[in-house]
């Protein structure tokens, strides 16, 4: 069984990026997100944040999407490192970098044909001629066209990327934030390069010489009056808790050790160790382990929605249902996530009554989260334990539409088309899945 916390999404649902889903840091990264959102004029625009999993610093978007992988948040000491990641990130999408971008392709693109063309005509004029040195200088103009193309291409990357910490050190200032945390993740890249050794072509490179940057965020960080303005003491203890749970499940005990000093009692420290304790395989260990940070912080949502995870996988349903229902109250009813784990928990425990009340946790859970495929699987399970097998076959046929992966959801939707009855809302659903691509 997958735990809830970091789940992989298969990759057919995201095309080639190992997305995962986790509710608590789900969370943190939307209240990070939503001031600057809001002050990129993006806060209407349904932009959702996306979690990768992926141990190196990085960020990018796509359509209406920020994608941030897991090893940028854990590389992030403070939370105003992240945010700065994410203010960059908003301002291409605010600046519409992605659709300049296609048109700059589209241009390169049809330069390298034009240039292609006139280099082989040039190549065939020659050889008429029999002049050898008429086909070289073709030759020669066909291989300098892609370089030529290249250095356009990545000229307009450079000055987009420019423009993005722009953006980003105006959204940070409009939320009164510092950019001190942009800054430092600059640095750190310099640095980084400056010790490899590697000599760098500044016409190779899609993003500006670490220099450049690192002057202009200087610059831009120096004129804001919110350059000292520090992470408040909360957002500082999410973000560590965040941190930990990450590097439990990126590499166990090693992971949390290299986070932690030696003899950390820190919650976040605990918390790390308490995941890692159950992902070794001692997950009655970790048991006591969650009970102990439940006993001192019994507010902690996630903290009951963890513990609800260890007592699955120790076989003991009904007291995770009480766990998942009280990490439900904590967040108030509103995550998808813990509501479709709630919904697991109560099929787990192999009650008649409690597997109608995971049909409609579950049911609730896809609605608010349709992109939450392992709660269609559940869904179907929980249909199909009460005997209805249409909409078992319905469910599943919906969670691979949503995945993405249309032939199997076709075999679904016909075999649902059997059981269920004709025009009813269920039968029609399946017949539209159906007639997708036709």
């Amino acid at each position: 069984m997958m735990l809830a916390a970091l789940t992989p999404i298969p990759a057919q649902a995201q095309g080639r990026v190992a997305v995962v889903r986790d509710a608590e840091i789900e969370e943190l990264l939307k209240d990070y997100a939503g001031p600057i959102l809001k002050a990129a004029g993006l806060s209407r625009r349904g932009i959702e944040i996306v979690l990768v999993n992926d141990p190196s610093f990085n960020a990018f978007v796509s359509d209406r999407r920020i994608f941030i992988n897991t090893g940028t948040i854990l590389a992030s000491e403070t939370p105003n490192e992240t945010i700065g990641v994410i203010a960059h990130e908003a301002g291409h999408l605010a600046g519409g970098h992605q659709q300049r971008l296609r048109e700059q392709l589209a241009r390169a693109q049809t330069m390298a044909i034009v240039g292609s063309l006139i280099g082989a005509g040039a190549i065939t004029a020659g050889s008429v001629a029999g002049s050898r040195s008429g086909a070289e200088a073709g030759g020669a103009l066909v291989s300098a066209v892609p370089s030529a193309v290249q250095r356009m291409v990545l000229s307009y990357r450079r000055s987009e990327e420019m423009n993005a910490d722009q953006a980003a050190g105006k959204y940070l200032k409009a939320t009164k934030q510092s950019a001190q945390g942009m800054l430092k993740t600059f640095k750190r890249f310099s640095s980084a390069l400056a010790l490899s050794g590697v000599q760098v072509n500044p016409y190779q490179l899609s993003h500006p010489l670490p220099q450049e940057r690192i002057a202009l965020l200087e610059t831009l960080a120096s004129q804001s009056p919110y350059f000292g303005v520090g992470d408040s003491q909360s957002l500082m203890k999410r973000h560590q808790l965040a941190r930990a749970k990450i590097a439990a499940y990126m590499d166990g005990q090693p992971g949390v050790g290299r986070l932690f000093q030696r003899g950390d009692k820190s919650l976040a420290a605990r918390y790390g160790d308490a995941i890692a304790t159950d992902l070794a395989g001692n997950s009655r260990a970790s048991l006591e382990k969650m009970n102990a940070l439940i006993k001192t912080n019994s507010r902690n949502a996630y903290f009951h929605e963890f513990r609800g995870e260890v007592l699955l996988k120790l076989g003991k349903a009904n007291e995770s249902v009480k766990s998942f229902a009280q990490a439900m109250k904590l967040s108030g009813g509103r995550d998808a996530l813990i509501k479709a784990r709630y919904g697991f928990a109560l099929l787990s425990t192999g009650k008649p009554a409690d597997g109608q009340k995971a049909i409609e946790h579950l049911q609730a859970a896809v609605q608010a989260d349709p992109g939450n495929l392992n709660a269609y699987v559940h869904l179907s399970q929980a249909f199909g334990l009460s005997g209805d097998i249409g909409n078992a076959e319905l469910a599943m046929a919906e969670g691979h539409f949503r995945a993405g992966s249309s032939r199997d959801a076709k075999v679904f939707a016909a075999r649902a088309l059997t059981k269920l009855p004709k025009g009813s809302p269920a039968a029609r659903r399946a017949d539209d899945i159906l007639s997708v691509g036709k």
